[in-house]
């Protein structure tokens, strides 16, 4: 099982790169996707617009690797660039799902630290998560998707958000789960699970 991991300069990765060594998959650090993985990560901290700049680049590549079929995961900002645009600057997302990413309506922003996900749908992604779960986030802005159908977990931080998206085996995360102890594993362990099918 091998693992593509996207560095774009966005993100340390290696928390993600750690974390799925760990679950026994092999990872391969990647700056455009190839046909060398059998699943691909897209993780990222950061400003939505410089993003968009870095993934211009290989954005066709990206699409063809989503279309292809084989599983996807962006986490945090990664998640973020599933959807159209967002409030946080100009630029445009990948497009995979109708939506824009928005500020939360919180009195603290960014949102960090430890918060709880409530799934509602399930999803081979969050086998094994009763609701309430911990789970890590470090975050200032999330997805408004406008199928609501994509959203598979939830979030309270003064308002509900989607912490969890997916469709097919394209799948999101606004939290850290290379940073979520066992709650995060499990997810990451259904994933490499979900690559192997």
């Amino acid at each position: 099982m091998r693992i593509g991991i996207l560095s774009l300069g966005l993100s340390n990765l290696f928390s993600i790169t750690s974390a799925i060594k760990r679950l026994g998959a092999e990872v391969a650090i990647l700056e455009k996707p190839d046909d060398t993985v059998d699943a691909l990560i897209f993780p990222g901290v950061g400003n939505f617009t410089e993003a968009a700049r870095r993934i211009e680049g290989i954005r066709q590549e990206l699409l063809g690797y989503i279309r292809s079929g084989r599983p996807f995961l962006g986490i945090c900002l990664g998640m973020q660039m599933l959807f159209d645009s967002s409030d946080e600057g100009p630029g445009a997302g990948l497009e995979v799902f109708r939506g824009r990413v928005v500020r939360l309506r919180a009195s603290k922003l960014p949102h960090m630290g430890w918060s709880g996900i409530i799934p509602v749908r399930p999803s081979p992604l969050t086998e094994g998560v009763q609701p309430g779960e911990y789970v890590y986030f470090m975050h200032s802005y999330a997805p408004q998707p406008v199928d609501e159908r994509i959203v598979i977990a939830t979030t309270n931080y003064q308002t509900d958000f989607p912490s969890i998206i997916g469709e097919d085996v394209i799948f999101g995360t606004q939290f850290h789960p290379e940073k979520s102890g066992r709650t995060g594993e499990k997810i990451l362990r259904n994933y490499i699970r979900i690559a192997k099918r």
